[in-house]
């Protein structure tokens, strides 16, 4: 008889239901950026360090769409260029005539940087160069079509003066390696593999943008930072003067404040893990969040720092 219970039991056991999980969606970006390998680490942590939870990193668009699929609720967590966030929860710019008031910030996590890259041989050496050339200005609703524009504006160069094309990070590699397109922008962190692995096989360049040129972007957007790209972390490239921006981890105010808390609680206690996957999460720290941030905070994401012992900005506080 206790032979007989025991094995019901177990029997039981088995076909017991697993505990249900609830599914998140992490938005990032296109494979051959820095959005995509971010996310999934991040998912990653969710899924081994948030109970209850699981997380999928989605490949997107990036910055402009990944607000629209928080505002929607078809993504729960999205990276975004700090000047599209702000955009898009203050209803300016891309996002005129549409305030998505509900995005808040969870973390910064890392600045971009952005590199406008062709081949060496193509004797294009300043921006100025680039005006008749085909020029890929980033996927649609990407940052970087966002931040293209306003480096050209600043620069006093048109759609007009250029042959535009729109593809994403591996697309616009290549088509600079296939010389199908001239020069190509990138907004993203540093290394990029979509950039690395175009600099393994041709010799590229990436301009230099000049003092004034720098001054200029950031009379259109203050968010932008006068930055080095370092020599050699593209082969055969040297020191080069860039603009960068930060990436901002958001979520809708609709998500709970328990669970926007442990989400940031669990991705800071284990951000070694993120680092693991990419260098630029070394950038991602309480401090960088504070000062860099465009829009206010999540409560929940507050709760952790205050923890942490931080002082929240006022600008910060929803």
């Amino acid at each position: 008889m206790k032979v007989f219970s025991v094995i019901t039991a177990v029997a039981l056991l088995a076909a017991a239901p697993a505990v249900a999980q609830t599914s998140l969606s992490v938005a990032t970006g296109g494979t051959g950026g820095v959005y995509y390998p971010m996310g999934g680490g991040l998912a990653e942590v969710i899924n081994g360090k948030v109970e209850g939870y699981s997380a999928t990193a989605e490949v997107t668009g990036a910055s402009v769409e990944n607000m629209g699929l928080v505002a929607t609720g078809d993504a729960d967590l999205a990276i975004g260029l700090a000047d599209t966030v702000y955009q898009a929860q203050t209803g300016t710019g891309r996002f005129e005539g549409q305030q998505l008031d509900m995005i808040r910030g969870i973390a910064s996590m890392y600045a971009n940087m952005i590199q406008i890259v062709a081949l060496a041989d193509s004797g294009i050496t300043s921006l100025e160069d680039i005006k008749g050339k085909r020029v890929s200005i980033g996927a649609p609703g990407s940052g970087t079509e966002v931040n293209t524009a306003q480096v050209l504006e600043a620069a006093g160069i048109t759609y007009d003066d250029i042959e535009e094309q729109r593809l994403n990070f591996n697309e616009t590699a290549d088509a600079l390696a296939n010389g199908d397109i001239d020069v190509g922008f990138w907004s993203v962190g540093a290394p990029t593999s979509s950039i690395l692995n175009l600099a393994t096989t041709n010799q590229i360049t990436v301009l230099q943008l000049t003092d004034e040129q720098i001054a200029a972007a950031q009379e259109i957007q203050p968010l932008f930072a006068s930055t080095t790209l370092s020599a050699g972390i593209y082969e055969g490239v040297d020191d080069v003067n860039v603009l960068g921006v930060p990436n901002v981890l958001v979520a809708s105010s609709e998500m709970s404040d328990d669970l926007a808390y442990t989400i940031t609680k669990a991705m800071f206690e284990n951000i070694a893990d993120l680092q693991a996957v990419h260098p630029a999460a070394n950038q991602t720290t309480v401090e960088f969040t504070l000062s860099a941030t465009p829009i206010p905070l999540h409560p929940g994401a507050i709760r952790y720092y205050e923890e942490a012992g931080a002082e929240i900005p006022d600008r910060l506080r929803p």
